[in-house]
């Protein structure tokens, strides 16, 4: 048995005789395998029951499974791990490797040898290993973003809980899966996805994505779904390979997240942006227009009033009258676009407004273009009033009703229909309706209806799918949305490709109560008496035209070119009354003027005109004491109605 005391594992030798274990003297120990436990030599003696009271009592039985099955030749070979107890009270574990190496005849066990291996240490480092995987597998299991793992060969390692919500798949169904199963509740085909191009880069890839870039070796990527069970869905995810520590790649993970709302929420602000950015485009283009047909309108209504009836003059500046008019009502579909237009705000009835646009020469013209599309009303009775603009409404009615009509080809109907309706809890439509009493005008068509892909850019200014310069301007549906978010409406659309389109407009309603249509009102009544009025303006036409108008009404009317020379001129001389410019690059503009001269004169007399609708700086101008706001292009009735009116105050 010396030799056994050369080996550096602790040695045992267990002898049998026949059937019966024998006693004590036929069974040794090591010194070493006596010293790994912590005794010496002579602390533990050579029979059985040495071991059988160390061994941990959750271990015993198995340990006896697994040597019964070897010594009853089951087994090539006994090896066991299990606890031995020490004399300091403590457990090690112990690698127990053993074999027979003599049997009787009848296979009977004669003689076993065996091995103990102190392997504490490491079943120490494979429980904190163990418990380390755990720890990292609760973590992803918990994750809020759905997440799986796949190894290097592809097949699926985790499976958490937010992508078994997401998928309605379980993780057992997943576990252990490959040949890209886990691509099938995403997309409903075997593709790779994400993780797939992190584990193995293709340059192909970003054409799968509605967004796709590297940061490293991390991969992003958004796209468009629609196998899941909550319907088509815009997810976004991120993947990223795996290494151990020596910095081979072994797994590769992603995590996905359901960005839909996000989604929809960047492109309203998206849209939102788009429009404002082209509206300052339209609004400063307008503000230009609108210098020019102001003199084109002012002289040629002033003309028509000087000539003689039957000169054939006077037809020629009413032409031109009506030409500039028509320009002019093109620069409010700008200045609706640029959500500047809207300047009138009266209690109205969306019925009436109908009512009158289906009077329309141009609605006329729309059916004798259209023979076959049948357009009907169903306007509720009892509608509630809106307050808002009646040109603006109307253009947005009939653009609605043109662009449904067009829509259908051959025969179709086209419906105009109105309600009053009352909604308890928000809406989401072209935007996010808010709670509250609204009158709907909903128009719809059996046309051909608008794709996915348009649906979203209709309201885009020129984003049009009909001739340009023909049949449309691109503008229609632009000016529609400018004027529903000036009324502060809401737009809702529904459409289906072959069935038809529904525009539903939800504008906020009023108690207060219509005001009777004004009656022609006659010159005399607003004509001037010799009052004294300075006219400040940037534009030398805009201010020879507000001249001529007020001179022919009767006043004394000196004019100059900005605000600075304003305060300069009332220094030295008092005016009954300053018509005001709003807008003056680059000086001073009215308010600032207007301040400048209260400093002056506190109870000067003054009214404002722009080319823009009321802005909050002329709002700020009225609260300091200006009177009426006139919008350009001047027009004689409204300029000699807003100055008698503050003259008179």
């Amino acid at each position: 048995m010396e030799i056994f005391e050369q080996f550096p594992l602790g040695v045992y030798v267990h002898f049998f005789q026949h059937k019966v274990r024998i006693n004590r003297m036929n069974l040794f120990y090591s010194l070493r395998w006596k010293r790994m436990l912590g005794y010496t030599e002579s602390e533990v003696g050579n029979t059985p029951d040495e071991w059988d009271k160390r061994v941990h009592p959750e271990d015993r039985k198995r340990c006896q499974e697994v040597l019964e099955a070897h010594l009853s030749g089951k087994t090539p070979v006994y090896e066991s791990e299990y606890r031995l107890l020490c004399k300091n009270g403590t457990y090690k574990w112990i690698m127990d490797r053993g074999t027979v190496i003599n049997r009787t005849a009848d296979g009977k066990p004669l003689r076993v040898i065996g091995t103990h291996a102190d392997i504490t240490r490491r079943r120490l480092m494979e429980d904190e290993l163990r418990e380390s995987r755990q720890r990292l597998a609760d973590i992803i299991n918990f994750l809020p973003d759905a997440t799986l793992v796949i190894d290097r060969e592809s097949r699926v390692i985790s499976w958490n809980q937010a992508i078994e919500k997401m998928t309605g798949i379980s993780a057992e169904e997943m576990l252990g899966k490959g040949n890209y199963e886990y691509a099938l509740p995403f997309y409903g085909e075997r593709r790779p996805i994400l993780i797939d191009h992190a584990l193995r880069p293709d340059m192909q890839a970003k054409k799968q994505y509605t967004a796709f870039y590297r940061a490293g070796e991390i991969l992003f990527g958004q796209s468009c779904v629609s196998a899941l069970p909550s319907g088509e869905l815009h997810l976004s995810a991120s993947a990223s390979v795996l290494r151990d520590s020596r910095g081979e790649i072994i797994a590769a993970i992603e995590c996905i997240r359901d960005n839909t709302e996000l989604k929809k929420l960047q492109d309203r602000l998206n849209r939102a942006e788009k429009m404002e950015g082209l509206g300052r485009l339209a609004g400063g283009v307008a503000h230009d227009l609108n210098n020019v047909l102001g003199v084109l309108v002012g002289y040629s209504e002033l003309l028509a009033e000087t000539v003689p009836g039957d000169s054939p003059l006077k037809r020629y500046a009413k032409n031109i009258l009506q030409s500039g008019m028509r320009g002019a009502a093109i620069v409010q579909d700008l200045l609706t676009l640029a959500r500047r237009g809207v300047v009138v705000s009266e209690v109205i009835n969306l019925n009436q407004v109908i009512a009158d646009s289906i009077k329309t020469p141009e609605y006329e013209m729309l059916k004798f273009d259209h023979p076959d599309v049948r357009i009907r009303t169903h306007l509720a009775e009892g509608l509630l009033n809106i307050k808002g603009s009646p040109i603006h409404l109307s253009k947005t009615v009939m653009n609605l009703i043109v662009n449904a009509a067009e829509a259908v080809s051959g025969c179709g109907d086209v419906t105009i229909r109105t309600e009053n309706r009352y909604l308890d809890m928000p809406v989401r439509g072209y935007g996010s309706i808010q709670e509250g009493d609204y009158a709907v005008l909903s128009i719809s068509d059996t046309g051909s209806g608008i794709s996915a892909d348009d649906l979203d850019k209709i309201f885009e200014p020129f984003y049009t799918k009909k001739v340009m310069g023909k049949s449309g301007t691109g503008l229609g549906l632009a000016v529609v949305w400018g004027t529903v978010k000036d009324h502060n409406g809401y737009i809702d659309v529904h459409s289906e490709e072959g069935k038809g389109t529904t525009f539903a407009i939800y504008f906020p309603v009023t108690s207060e109560g219509r005001t009777e249509a004004g009656k022609v009102i006659p010159p005399e009544s607003y004509a001037g008496g010799g009052e004294s009025i300075l006219v400040v303006d940037d534009i030398p036409e805009q201010r020879e035209m507000a001249l001529s108008m007020l001179k022919r009404l009767g006043y004394r009317v000196d004019a100059v070119p900005g605000g600075e020379a304003a305060v300069d001129y009332l220094r030295s001389q008092a005016m009954d009354l300053v018509v005001l410019d709003m807008i003056m690059p680059p000086g001073m503009d009215g308010l600032e003027t207007y301040e400048r001269i209260l400093e002056i004169n506190p109870a000067q007399k003054a009214i404002i005109v722009s080319g823009f609708s009321r802005t909050e700086r002329v709002e700020k101008a009225q609260k300091l004491g200006a009177g009426a706001y006139v919008r350009k292009p001047y027009i004689l009735e409204n300029l000699g109605l807003a100055v008698r009116k503050e003259l008179d105050r």
